[in-house]
C-alpha cells in the first residue's frame, strides 16, 4: 500500500468521488505497480473507516464468463479520476506513456515508432510490446482537483469541456457518468450519514429544490416527533436516488442473494443467509452483524444506481 497522503489531503480528495464516479484505481501487487484499472463508486465503504471505497471495476470480472464484474474495498490513496485523453495526438519515440494492455492502463515508454504503430516498453516486467496510436495515451500524474501534470492543452481542454457536474464522456475504454436532476413530485429514495443507517434507503417525495445541489423533500413512512404530518428535510443531492423500478423475484431468493429487506420503514442492505420453509428467509446485515429474518413479500432484489441507471446486484454472488 502506498503511504497515506495528510488527513487534509484525504478530507479534500474523497469529496470528489461520489457515488457513481468513474475513477481508476492503482495496485501495488506483485506484477501490478505501474497499472490503472477503471472502475466506478459504489459507496464508501463503513462510517467508520471513511476513506474506503466499494469499487466495481469495468474490465475486471469475478468469474470466467465476464458477467460478474468484480467488486473490491479500496482505500482512498488508490484511487484517482480517469485521466485525461487528447483526442488526437502524435505520439514519438521516448514519450512517457500509458498503454491499455490486459484490461488496464500501463506506465511504459515508447521504443519505436513504426507509422501507426508503436513499441511500448514496460520498465517494472521488463518487457515490450506493440500498440496503435487508439489504445495509447500520453502519461499523466494527478497533482488532486481537476489538476494533472502535463496538463491537456487549453483548446483540447475546451473541446472535452472538462469535468461538469452534469456530465462527462471519456474514450472507448470507459464509460458515461451523469448527475440526475429531480423534478419537484419525483418519488426518490434517501440515504442518511447519521450513525446506525448505514446501508437504508427511505422513500420520499421531491418537494422543491432548494439551492444548488439540495432539494427539500417528503418522506412517505417517517413522521414528525408529534407524529402529525410526514417529516420533511433538505437533503444533499449525493444522498438522493430515483425509486428503483419492481424487480419481482416469483419463485423465492437464493441464499447469498444481496437484497434490501423492509424494517424500520425503511430499505436496508443485506445478504441472505438462510433459505426458511413458507418464504421466509434469514437475512445477514453486514454494517451491524446481525441477522433477521424476513417474509418473501418483504424483501426485494437489491440494485445499484450507477451511470445513470440501475444496476441488478448478481444473484447468490456474495461481495
Amino acid at each position: 500500500m502506498p503511504p497515506k497522503p495528510k488527513p487534509t489531503t484525504r478530507d479534500s480528495s474523497s469529496s470528489i468521488f461520489k457515488p457513481g464516479t468513474l475513477v481508476e484505481v492503482s495496485s501495488n501487487d506483485v506484477g501490478f505497480r505501474g497499472s490503472w484499472f477503471t472502475g466506478t463508486v459504489i459507496r464508501r465503504a463503513s462510517k467508520k473507516d471513511p476513506f474506503k471505497y466499494l469499487i466495481q471495476y469495468i474490465h475486471l470480472f469475478s468469474d470466467e464468463s465476464g458477467t460478474k464484474p468484480l467488486r473490491e474495498i479500496i482505500d482512498l490513496g488508490q484511487l484517482r479520476p480517469v485521466a485525461p485523453r487528447e483526442k488526437k495526438r502524435e505520439f514519438k519515440f521516448s514519450e512517457e506513456v500509458d498503454a491499455f494492455y490486459n484490461d488496464g492502463w500501463w506506465e511504459g515508454a515508447i521504443t519505436e515508432v513504426n507509422g501507426d504503430k508503436f513499441k511500448v516498453y514496460f520498465r517494472s516486467s521488463k518487457e515490450q510490446f506493440e500498440f496503435t496510436k487508439e489504445d495509447l495515451r500520453l502519461h499523466r500524474e494527478w497533482l488532486g482537483g481537476d489538476k494533472w501534470k502535463p496538463p491537456l492543452k487549453e483548446e483540447e481542454e475546451e473541446e472535452n469541456g472538462k469535468v461538469s457536474t452534469e456530465s462527462k464522456t471519456e474514450d472507448k475504454h470507459d464509460k458515461t457518468v451523469t448527475e440526475v436532476k429531480f423534478d419537484k413530485g419525483a418519488l426518490v429514495e434517501v440515504s442518511s450519514d447519521e450513525d446506525g443507517f448505514d446501508g437504508a434507503w427511505f422513500a420520499a417525495t421531491v418537494v422543491e429544490p432548494v439551492g444548488k445541489d439540495k432539494y427539500l423533500i417528503e418522506y412517505q413512512s417517517l413522521r414528525t416527533e408529534d407524529d402529525t404530518e410526514f417529516l420533511r428535510e433538505e437533503v444533499d443531492i449525493l444522498h438522493i436516488r430515483p425509486s428503483p423500478p419492481d424487480t419481482v423475484v416469483v419463485d423465492s431468493f437464493n441464499r447469498l442473494d444481496e437484497v434490501d429487506a423492509l424494517y424500520n420503514d425503511g430499505w436496508w442492505v443485506g445478504v441472505i443467509s438462510k433459505v426458511l420453509t413458507n418464504s421466509k428467509y434469514i437475512v445477514y446485515f453486514k454494517n451491524t452483524l446481525e441477522e433477521m429474518q424476513f417474509e418473501h413479500s418483504e424483501l426485494r432484489l437489491h440494485q445499484e444506481w450507477i451511470d445513470g441507471k440501475w444496476i441488478v446486484t448478481c444473484r447468490g454472488f456474495e461481495v
